[in-house]
């Protein structure tokens, strides 16, 4: 039985402490005129039948950036900005669906069909996470891990995961049946993990 959009909570990754940008908040960043995950937002609604923002910082501005979709604002329950899967795990306690699809805030030209073509993959495989490689004009692959389709009755194996102190994402992934889905557009996933590569992206308008 194929997955549906209904089926699948869109989840957007906003809880890091932006090191890299010395330290902003890089969700809330501008990107033409709109805050790097408006964009993100945008682009997961169509695919998903919920939205969750995972911040851990400015919570008005982000629920009002969430109010158009719908979307529920949600926190780490560890301290210390422990990372990604802390984002992930709290998405899964949050949604209210069997998968969890996520996202990081500053991809602001994720495909329109990850949703879809993610889900195709776990579910013709019976897996339990199916997640993004990009394969460029020389053959050399890229891993994306942090866009992820997850079954959310993965909440308590990576709770019990994190409670050891292990942060890895894909070590986390390891301890599951995990596909990885090819992509060959490797400019859907360009991600702005610095001011300059912000600066980059705003230069191009990226696809509509």
């Amino acid at each position: 039985m194929s997955i549906t959009r209904e089926q699948i909570t869109g989840l957007v990754l906003a809880g890091g402490r932006g090191a890299r940008m010395g330290g902003v908040d890089k969700g809330l960043q501008p990107l033409h005129g709109q805050a790097l995950a408006a964009h993100v937002l945008r682009r997961l609604a169509p695919q998903t039948g919920a939205l969750v923002i995972s911040a851990n910082r400015h919570p008005d501005t982000y629920a009002a950036l969430g109010l158009p979709y719908r979307a529920t604002l949600v926190a780490d329950t560890l301290p210390d900005f422990p990372g990604p899967l802390a984002g992930m795990l709290a998405g899964l306690r949050a949604a209210g669906t069997a998968y969890l699809l996520s996202a990081p805030c500053d991809s602001p030209w994720l495909p329109a069909d990850l949703a879809a073509r993610l889900a195709h993959a776990l579910d013709a495989n019976d897996a339990d996470i199916a997640t993004v490689a990009t394969v460029d004009a020389h053959g050399e692959t890229s891993l994306h891990p942090v866009f992820a389709l997850m079954r959310s009755t993965a909440a308590d194996d990576l709770a019990a995961f994190l409670a050891t102190g292990e942060r890895k994402v894909r070590a986390w992934y390891a301890r599951h049946k995990t596909v990885e889905v090819v992509f060959t557009d490797e400019h859907a996933f360009y991600n702005a993990n610095s001011l300059q590569e912000l600066a980059d992206l705003e230069r191009h308008r990226g696809p509509g």
